[in-house]
């Protein structure tokens, strides 16, 4: 009697090696990474100085205001403010703005890396987009600088990392549309990002009109809540900042000088040509996405297109890259990481390759001076300028050829004055209001260096709503182009007589310009005193004060 053979058993396949450490590795690397060249380029920018003296006036009770008794919403992200205050109750409010802002960039890269690793399921990893964001300058100069370009990049990444771990099975969408609805006050453009991630939301957390209603008041909640408060306090729809740049007006043609700006110096076709091969090579060698995947990775796509878009409608900004940066990382976030294979070596490599040029050599081709189209490397022009490299505190500020001037001569007067720049001299005249006024147009700096119990107004409308108010000057250049005329400053410090360099004809005519009824009640909804008449009074008449423009040139009122 035969014995059957006992059948063979077939040795199972070897485990996938784990590759956890190294995927821990490489988000660690790209981290420190970031952050050294964040802090190898530490500033505080002008426009920085103007968010810290906001913190400074509503750490000292004067409310979130640029000049106390003025209310006046001089910061475009409202997050980003009161984000700042709580470490300044405990350390110099511009090493703060510092230290929060390499922070959130740093921690913005790592999330949207671990997102992209978690939703291409890869076992091993390698940098692809996040190599463009290490090697690009203006992330650097932005991960600082005072300004909310950190906070938007850290609100960017999480959002994303909240997506892919809904879109994986990971818990409750409440997180997720707690934080997109924050969108607005993270800064108000961002709002464009409620729509592919509400879409998304849609999609991944449908349970019924209940559950839908329910993470619409959770996404709500917080910006409905503040745009009532902005209303009443302020007396406005937007933020001052927004009046000041008009960013209802189309200018297709200087945002299209600024996206140029941005893609020609540094060669930016090269990496986009790399990535689109390794997006190619992954989606020849690897099994498609299901499509609810595809949705989540078109999310930041999708988002990022439409912010490049409306940067563009605008006009761009006066700062060399700095606007286009969250759309940017919007379009790399779902290729930040991708996974390491000997097909997509060499698409990675070639992205490498560029990476390193631009470390190495790419740069803007203007300094100290404008670069075409009015655009300014701004970084770099306060480095030379003040002949630091770091310019953060206000000791670094002092050596400004010009504001620290101002503010000595103000100093030196017996009673409240006016001083204010014509041709290359300070003038300092006598002033009716309670308090002394600094008109500069580096608000920053001017802010940074001058009491704050001195009124520091600007030209352009940033702070200052009688120039927020009046048309700018056609074509002028992008966020300074309201430049607001001398006699409007003196007629509205009560000046008369011989000015000295303003003919007095001019600023009668800029005091009847003033006394017109509309523009008075625009002046009092944020220099009257707050109460809950003037609240209301605010609050109702935000949207027609939003939208009231006078002539540049001091005319008579309109019938």
């Amino acid at each position: 009697m035969s014995t059957a053979a006992p059948p063979r058993v077939r040795p199972a396949p070897p485990a996938a090696p784990d590759r956890r450490g190294w995927n821990a590795a490489v988000l660690v690397v790209l981290g420190l990474a970031f952050a050294a060249l964040i802090w190898n380029r530490r500033w505080v920018s002008d426009d920085g100085l103007i968010v810290l003296r906001t913190v400074r006036n509503l750490l000292a009770g004067d409310g979130p205001v640029f000049n106390a008794g003025e209310r006046v919403e001089a910061n475009t992200s409202t997050l980003w403010t009161y984000l700042l205050a709580l470490p300044s109750l405990v350390m110099s409010a511009n090493w703060a703005a510092v230290l929060l802002g390499l922070v959130l960039s740093v921690a913005g890269l790592v999330l949207a890396a671990a997102a992209a690793r978690r939703l291409w399921g890869a076992r091993a990893i390698a940098p692809a987009g996040a190599l463009v964001v290490l090697a690009l300058p203006p992330f650097w100069d932005f991960g600082t600088s005072g300004l909310e370009t950190g906070l938007i990049s850290g609100w960017l990444g999480l959002t994303f990392w909240l997506l892919v771990r809904l879109h994986r099975g990971g818990g409750s969408p409440y997180p997720l549309a707690v934080v997109a609805g924050l969108a607005p006050l993270v800064r108000p453009d961002l709002a464009l990002l409620w729509l592919p991630v509400g879409v998304a939301l849609l999609v991944l957390a449908w349970g019924g009109v209940r559950r839908i209603v329910g993470l619409a008041a959770a996404a709500f909640a917080a910006p409905v809540a503040y745009e009532v408060f902005r209303m009443g306090y302020y007396g406005l729809l937007v933020p001052e900042t927004a009046l000041a740049k008009e960013a209802s007006v189309t200018r297709w043609e200087q945002g299209g000088y600024y996206l140029q700006d941005l893609l020609d110096t540094y060669e930016l076709w090269w990496a986009v040509a790399g990535l689109l091969l390794t997006v190619v090579v992954l989606a020849f060698r690897r099994p498609p996405f299901r499509a609810r995947t595809a949705l989540v990775a078109a999310v930041p796509v999708v988002s990022g297109l439409m912010l490049a878009v409306y940067v563009t409608r605008v006009g761009g900004d006066f700062m060399h890259g700095r606007m286009l940066l969250p759309a940017l990382f919007c379009l790399l976030t779902p290729v930040m990481v991708v996974p390491l294979t000997r097909w997509t070596l060499v698409p990675l490599l070639a992205t490498a390759v560029w990476a390193t040029a631009c470390l190495t050599s790419f740069r803007p081709a203007y300094g100290e001076s404008l670069g075409p189209h009015q655009i300014a490397n701004e970084r770099l022009y306060y480095v030379l300028l003040l002949d630091n490299p770091h310019p953060v505190t206000a000791e670094d500020y002092r050596t400004h050829p010009m504001v620290a001037e101002g503010v000595e001569r103000l100093a030196r007067s017996s009673e409240p004055s006016l001083a204010i720049v014509g041709g290359a001299s300070w003038y300092v005249y006598p002033s009716t209001m309670d308090r002394d006024t600094l008109v500069w147009l580096n608000l920053g700096v001017a802010g940074e260096l001058a009491p704050l119990d001195t009124r520091v107004l600007d030209g352009v409308g940033l702070v200052n709503p009688i120039a927020g108010h009046a048309t700018g000057l056609p074509d002028g250049r992008i966020g300074h182009d309201k430049d607001l005329l001398p006699e409007w400053f003196l007629a509205d410090a009560g000046v008369t007589g011989d000015t000295g360099f303003v003919g007095p004809q001019y600023v009668e005519a800029a005091r009847r310009a003033l006394a017109c009824p509309a523009t008075v009640e625009m002046i009092e909804s944020y220099r009257a005193p707050l109460t809950a008449e003037r609240f209301w009074q605010n609050l109702t008449g935000a949207v027609e004060r939003t939208s009231y423009r006078y002539p540049r040139e001091p005319a008579p009122c309109a019938p």
